[in-house]
This record gives C-alpha cells, structure tokens and sequence, in this order.
C-alpha cells in the first residue's frame, strides 16, 4: 500500500535499528480517514474468505480490525492483555512475550466470543518476532474456528515474525514491509499493489 508506506517516510520515527514509533498514525492518535483506507485493503485482499469474526489485541489492532469489521460486515472481538474482573473464568487465553516492553503477558477471549462456527481475520498493527500473532493463532486454533489468515498494518521484514509464521503455512498479508531501516531512511519490500 504505497499510501501507507509514503505515511510512514514522512510521520515514522525510528527509535532503533529494530524499533519504530508509528503513534501518529496508527497506535497512539489514530487518522479515521486513512485508517478506513486500511480498512478497505485488508478487504480487498481477504474478501474472498468466508470472515465471520476479526480479532485483534487491545489496544493498538483496534482501530483498523473496527474499519476492517465495517467492510466485512462482521462483528471485531479483541483480545484484552490484562484480565478484567467482569471477565469470568471462561476465557481462551494464551501467554504473549513483548520484546518492545521486555514482559510476558496473559491474552485472553471471553469462550462467549469465539467458537467452532467462526472463521476468524485476525487484524494487528505491526508484526516483528511475531509473538502477539502467534498468541491470537493459538487461541483461535484451541477455540476450533478456522483462521482466514493475518491481515498486518505494518510489518518489520528483517525480523522473523513475518518468515516463520508463513512457513508454517499461516497466511500473512502484510500492507507494507519494511526491509530495513535506520534514523535516515527507511526501505521497504517492492511488491505487486492489489
């Protein structure tokens, strides 16, 4: 998505060889217009699969599985990090190490939200070591749901998320992918736009 990597050349901010700092845009203050852009790409390239759910991981994935939601149709469940006390003890839960904030954390779903009838689009905001993602899959694999694939805003190609989850036969649609970046220029993986 041209759009999107253009967003990121002029709004990103690269705090490491390995971190970027999207707020403007994506995980901090959110743009609606662009992000129902957003919302239509993962559309297009998920609209052949029969979705029934999309998930996400509070709070960063929730502003473009909601826009994402609105194309498709279908209701957006996200998983909370952080259990809630009117969350029972039905939940599917799965446990998710952060190498940005250096944690372990406990994701879980309500059972009442995801079942064996879903086919689930999951939606997050960025995909490095792949943790999160692994997280979501694991849950909708214990919950019985089929798995539409892996709709990702952006995703850091240099780091092996994006590699072995695909080479584990998970479908990954990433919208841009950086390949490298530094405090001067940042790069991404040519490829065919939808």
């Amino acid at each position: 998505m041209k759009a999107l990597e253009e967003k990121i050349r002029k709004e990103a901010v690269v705090l490491s060889p390995s971190v970027i700092k999207v707020d403007s845009f994506l995980n901090h203050s959110v743009d609606p217009s662009f992000m129902k852009d957003i919302g239509e790409a993962f559309y297009r390239k998920f609209k052949n699969e029969p979705v029934t759910k999309i998930i996400t991981l509070e709070s960063s994935g929730i502003a473009p599985a909601v826009m994402t939601g609105l194309f498709f149709d279908v209701p957006v469940v996200f998983l909370r990090k952080q259990k809630s006390l009117t969350l029972n003890d039905q939940l599917f839960t799965a446990d998710v190490y952060s190498y940005t904030k250096e944690t372990t954390n406990s994701i879980s779903i309500s059972k009442e939200y995801l079942s064996e009838n879903d086919h689930v689009l999951i939606i997050d905001d960025l995909l490095a070591n792949g943790q999160a993602l692994k997280g979501m899959i694991d849950i909708v694999r214990e919950s019985g749901a089929g798995l539409a694939g892996c709709g990702i805003v952006i995703e850091k190609g240099f780091q092996n998320g994006g590699s072995d989850l695909r080479a584990s036969n998970i479908r990954i649609e990433s919208l841009a992918i950086i390949s490298d970046m530094s405090e001067v220029t940042i790069t991404f993986t040519e490829r065919e736009e939808d």
